[in-house]
């Protein structure tokens, strides 16, 4: 039931025209618990909140299925205008961006001009832009590209994957690279991906021990605190300084262990999604753990008090349609 509930909704984010719908719809479905909101203005006052008690953050103001060259353009213009913004609030915060988001299926020539304006722009503010990993068909495109941007720039950086087999290789060459190591959010085939989750988290632990003895700096992000707890004693034993390395969770995600990780002085940094084009990411993280479906049908038809509403959201048999609908377009296939 699991890889039935994780396919399902890996498939509603990659469909092209709901997530063109969902543009017009504003947050349902309960997007809300997940991205901080719709421009840059409406998350300043959550990354402050986070910053005051010792919380960076990371912002992606999502975007995805873009191949016209205007609206490349419009996305490049937005993070620009996220990068003022950053420099203009001081604000303890990076930019993470998706590359086919500025064009990579369109032209690469065209995204690494792009890319290299919004480095120009970070770069004189001190910066520091991440490149998102995206579905395999990218992933050599985005090494490449990478390379290039860093024969001139050097505040940036990617991330890794850890149900990949080559993510272990790719350490080496990129031993130099600040880079944020994930267990990955795609559905990829078992040519290319750990289809196990045993052996994803083993290679994530494997990816994450291997950097930290290292000495670039590295964001682990998962929210896992038993991955969490063994590898603050891998860092322990080996004396690794907390400098060089953070722990790195999602917006909405424990948010009491977000605050408790800072607490105890290990460098914290929560992603921080926002914008209209929310569907893709949302379907993707409960596509991640059956706990965030339930924590969505949760908030859609009780209360606070656990009550049961009177007048559900729309959203809950939304969820319950669309599920409908997939299953039988699985029958069909």
């Amino acid at each position: 039931m699991a890889n039935l509930t994780r396919d399902f909704f890996i498939g509603l984010s990659n469909n092209k025209i709901l997530n063109a719908n969902a543009k017009k719809w504003g947050f349902k479905l309960g997007a809300d618990k997940f991205v901080a909101g719709t421009d840059i203005n409406s998350v300043v006052g959550v990354v402050k909140e986070l910053n005051k008690h010792g919380i960076s953050c990371t912002l992606d103001n999502l975007g995805e299925f873009i191949f016209d060259k205007s609206e490349a353009a419009q996305a490049k213009d937005d993070i620009l205008e996220m990068i003022e913004k950053i420099h203009e609030e001081k604000l303890d915060c990076h930019v993470s961006l998706k590359m086919t988001q500025l064009g990579l299926d369109i032209d690469q020539d065209f995204c690494i001009n792009n890319m290299s304006e919004i480095l120009t722009a970070a770069a004189k503010y001190d910066i520091f832009v991440n490149i998102d990993m995206e579905k395999y068909e990218h992933y050599q495109k985005t090494l490449d590209v990478l390379a290039l941007l860093r024969k001139d720039f050097t505040n940036v950086g990617t991330v890794l994957q850890s149900y990949l087999y080559r993510t272990v290789d790719d350490l080496e060459d990129l031993k130099d690279v600040r880079l944020r190591l994930v267990k990955g959010a795609y559905k990829e085939s078992e040519e290319v991906a750990f289809q196990n989750q045993e052996e994803i988290d083993a290679n994530f632990i494997k990816a994450c021990e291997i950097r930290l003895l290292g000495d670039t700096f590295t964001s682990i992000a998962t929210h896992d605190h038993h991955i969490i707890n063994e590898l603050k004693q891998f860092a322990k034993e080996n004396n690794v300084p907390k400098d060089n390395f953070e722990f790195q969770m999602l917006y909405g995600f424990r948010t009491e262990m977000q605050y408790g990780l800072a607490e105890e002085g290990y460098n914290f940094c929560t992603y921080i999604p926002f914008g209209n084009d929310w569907f893709g990411y949302f379907m993707r993280r409960l596509a991640e753990r059956p706990q965030n479906l339930q924590l969505v049908m949760k908030d859609t038809f009780y209360t606070k008090d656990n009550k049961l509403k009177k007048s559900p959201l729309i959203a809950g048999g939304a969820l319950i349609g669309l599920f409908a609908l997939w299953r039988i377009k699985k029958k069909k296939d």
